[in-house]
C-alpha cells in the first residue's frame, strides 16, 4: 500500500523497485541520463534503446550549453520547506507552520500522450503506487557554495532503505530571515531556468523522452517560424524581425486553427444546455482548464480560474483575498521590479483598507536586494507578491526562496508568471506558490484570456469578486448561494474561444518542449548580448546575472522613442517606453528605454539584423 500525505497525494515508494524497460513506462531514468549526459559530452551515439528512443542522438551543443539541472538526476535540487497548516484558515492565512513535508510528484501516467506532456510540469497519476513496481527516485540535496545554490550529487534511495521517505525529507534547511545569506544568489552566472533549490523536489521521472529528443540543437527554428503566419511578412518592404514578445507574442496557426474551428462548428455557449454545440463547447472548455492544470503542474483543474490575463488575475486575488484578510496597517509586500498590474492592484487596496505597501529595493544590476527582505517581512505582512521574470529588465527573481522565507512566516505569496511562463518550466507544487497568474496572449495564445492558479484551501475561504450568472447556485432577492471554486469566481460568459486556443499554445509548447525552448532561448540571448556590448554607447539597462530573453538598452543622443522608430524602418519591432514599470526604469534614473524582446521563433538573423540597423544610427 502506498503512502500518502495529509492532502492525500500518493507519497514515493522506498522499496525501489525499477519498472521493466518493456512494461509500457516511457520513463526509462537510467537510459535518459545517459542520453542528456551523451549529448552534452557531444558523442555522436548511444546505446541500445529498450524503451524505444532513437539509437542515435544528433550532436552539436556547445561544451556545457546543457545545464546539468535538466538532466533528470537533477531535476531542481529540492529546498525542504515547512508546510503551513491550512487546517484553520478562517481566521486568515495561518502564520504558524509546522514542520512536514509533502511527497515527490508520482510518475506520470503512461497513457498520457507525450504530446500532452512537459517535464516539470507532470500530471500525476490517480490513485497511489504499487509497492513493488515503484521507481526508485534520486534527489539533490541543496547546498550553498558561497557564490550560488547548487545541487550536489544525488543519492538514489535503495531498496533497502526502509526510512528513504523520511530521511529525504529530514536533509536541507529553511532558509528563516535570521539564517538566510542572499548573497548566494545571483552571485554566480547561471542558467536562468531550472536553478537553485525548488521547495518541492520533483522526480527524475518527470523529463520526458520526447524532452530529451528535443535538446537545444534540435529545435528546428526554420520549421518552427513557418508555423506563424505573421512573422512571414515584410514591414516598410522589410522581413518582419518580431523582437517585441515581451509585450505579446505571434500565434502558430495551430491557434488560430483551433479558435477559427470553435467559432466555426462547435460556437455556443457552455454548461447551461442539453443540446449537441453546447456539448461540445463545454468539453472544450473544461479540457482547457485541464490544459492550464496542466501546463502549471497544479493539483486539481478546480485550482484553475479563467480570467482576461495577468491583470484580472492580480486584481482578483486583490479584491476577494485582500479584501477578507488585510486590515488597516496591515503590510503589503511587492519588489521594485513589478509590471504596474502588479503595483496599482494593491494601492487600490490599500486605499480601501489603510493597508502599507513596502517594497523590496533594487541593486544596480537590477536584481532584488534579499538581504532587506527578512527586515521587510514581519507580523504585519499578510501576502507577498511578486513578479517570477521582470518585463523591463528580464530579471529572474529567485521566487522559491521568497516563498519558503515568507511561508517560514505563514505569509502567502502571490507570483507574476506573465513573464516566466513563456519561458521555463513552471510548477506551482514545486515552488508551493499560493498564487500564480499568467497570460494567454504571452504564451503565443490569444489575447484576453489567462488563469489564475490559487491553492484549493485559499480559493474556497474566498468570497466571490464579481457577480452573475454561472457562479450561482441559487438566487433569491433575500440570498444569493455560490458555487465552489472555480466557478465562484468565474461570472458571466467566459471566453471560450480563448481558453480553446490558450489549450492549443500549450499544446504547441509541450510539442516542442519546454527545457529545450528555454536551453534555446539563454544560449540566444548571450549571443545578442554579446553583439549589443560591440555597438559604442550603448548601455545595457538591467544586467542580472539571472536573466530571461529580455534587452533594454538606451543609446546616448538618441531618445528610446527616435530609437524604435528607426528600427521599424528596418523591419525590426521593439518596444520603446516604461514598460508599464515605471519604478523599475526610474530606479537607473531614466523615463524610457529602447526593449528587445526573444522567443524561441527568434534566430541569430534577427539578432544581426537588429545590430546592423542600430549600427545605421
Amino acid at each position: 500500500m502506498s503512502t500518502s500525505d495529509a492532502a492525500g497525494v500518493p507519497a514515493i515508494n522506498p522499496s525501489g523497485a525499477p519498472p521493466s524497460a518493456l512494461s509500457g513506462d516511457p520513463f526509462q531514468t537510467d537510459l535518459i541520463i545517459q542520453l542528456m549526459k551523451e549529448a552534452v559530452a557531444g558523442s555522436s551515439t548511444v546505446g541500445p534503446s529498450p524503451s524505444g528512443l532513437p539509437a542515435s542522438l544528433p550532436t552539436g551543443l556547445p561544451s556545457g550549453s546543457l545545464p546539468t539541472s535538466l538532466l533528470p538526476s537533477a531535476s531542481i535540487p529540492g529546498l525542504q520547506t515547512g508546510r503551513l497548516d491550512e487546517s484553520g484558515l478562517a481566521g486568515g492565512y495561518p502564520r504558524a507552520t509546522t514542520q512536514t513535508h509533502p511527497p515527490v510528484h508520482p510518475l506520470l501516467s503512461p497513457t498520457h500522450p507525450p504530446s500532452q506532456r512537459s517535464a516539470f510540469n507532470s500530471r500525476p497519476l490517480s490513485g497511489g503506487h504499487d509497492p513493488e513496481g515503484s521507481e526508485a527516485y534520486a534527489f539533490g540535496e541543496p547546498r550553498c557554495n558561497g557564490n550560488a545554490f547548487s545541487g550536489v550529487p544525488n543519492r538514489a534511495l535503495s531498496p533497502g532503505d526502509k526510512h528513504a521517505n523520511s530521511d529525504v525529507h529530514s536533509r536541507g534547511a529553511l532558509p528563516t530571515p535570521a539564517s538566510f545569506d542572499s548573497s548566494s544568489i545571483g552571485a554566480e552566472p547561471e542558467f536562468y531556468f531550472l536553478r537553485g533549490p525548488s521547495p518541492k523536489p520533483l522526480p527524475a521521472s518527470a523529463v520526458h523522452p520526447s524532452t530529451v529528443a528535443s535538446s537545444p540543437s534540435l529545435l528546428d527554428i526554420d520549421s518552427i517560424r513557418r508555423d506563424f503566419p505573421a512573422l512571414n511578412q515584410k514591414v516598410h518592404g522589410k522581413p518582419l524581425v518580431w523582437l517585441d514578445n515581451a509585450a505579446t507574442t505571434h500565434k502558430p496557426k495551430r491557434v488560430i486553427d483551433a479558435t477559427s474551428e470553435f467559432y466555426g462548428r462547435h460556437n455556443s455557449n457552455i454548461h447551461r444546455a442539453a443540446h449537441a454545440l453546447a456539448a461540445r463547447s463545454t468539453e472544450l472548455f473544461e479540457n482547457g482548464r485541464e490544459k492550464v492544470r496542466e501546463f502549471l503542474g497544479a493539483a486539481s483543474a478546480q485550482e484553475i480560474i479563467f480570467v482576461r490575463g495577468t491583470t484580472e488575475a492580480i486584481n482578483l486575488v486583490a479584491q476577494s483575498y485582500g479584501r477578507q484578510q488585510i486590515k488597516s496597517r496591515d503590510e503589503i509586500l511587492l519588489t521594485g521590479l513589478e509590471h504596474h498590474a502588479n503595483i496599482v492592484p494593491w494601492q487600490l487596496l490599500s486605499q480601501q483598507t489603510g493597508a502599507v505597501i513596502r517594497v523590496i529595493p533594487l541593486n544596480d544590476r537590477g536584481e532584488l536586494n534579499l538581504e532587506e527582505f527578512p527586515r521587510l517581512l514581519n507580523q504585519r505582512t499578510r501576502i507577498v507578491s511578486v513578479a517570477h521574470v521582470s518585463n523591463a529588465l528580464g530579471t529572474v527573481n529567485p521566487v522559491e526562496h521568497i516563498i519558503a522565507m515568507a511561508h517560514a512566516q505563514g505569509v502567502p505569496v502571490l507570483v507574476d508568471g506573465a513573464q516566466s511562463t513563456p519561458h521555463l518550466p513552471v510548477n506551482v507544487q514545486a515552488l508551493d506558490a499560493d498564487f500564480f497568474a499568467f497570460s494567454g496572449h504571452k504564451v503565443f495564445g490569444p489575447t484576453g484570456i489567462g488563469a489564475l492558479y490559487g491553492k484549493a484551501a485559499l480559493l474556497e475561504q474566498m468570497p466571490p469578486w464579481q457577480g452573475g450568472g454561472h457562479m450561482i447556485r441559487d438566487v433569491t432577492f433575500e440570498k444569493t448561494v455560490y458555487q465552489s471554486a472555480p466557478e465562484k469566481f468565474e461570472a458571466g460568459t467566459p471566453d471560450i474561444a480563448g481558453v480553446v486556443g490558450l489549450a492549443a499554445a500549450i499544446d504547441y509548447l509541450f510539442d516542442l518542449g519546454i527545457p529545450a525552448i528555454a536551453a534555446y532561448e539563454h544560449q540566444l540571448l548571450e549571443y545578442a548580448t554579446e553583439q549589443l556590448h560591440s555597438i559604442p554607447g550603448l548601455r545595457l539597462i538591467g544586467t542580472a546575472l539571472n536573466k530571461a530573453s529580455v534587452l533594454s538598452f538606451v543609446i546616448p543622443g538618441k531618445t528610446p522613442q527616435n530609437i524604435a522608430r528607426h528600427l521599424d524602418q528596418h523591419g525590426i519591432a521593439v518596444r520603446a517606453g516604461h514598460h508599464c514599470a515605471q519604478p523599475a526604469v526610474r530606479h537607473f534614473g531614466l523615463e524610457a528605454t529602447v526593449r528587445a524582446s526573444l522567443a524561441f521563433y527568434n534566430n541569430h538573423a534577427d539578432v544581426e539584423a537588429l545590430v546592423s540597423a542600430l549600427r545605421r544610427l
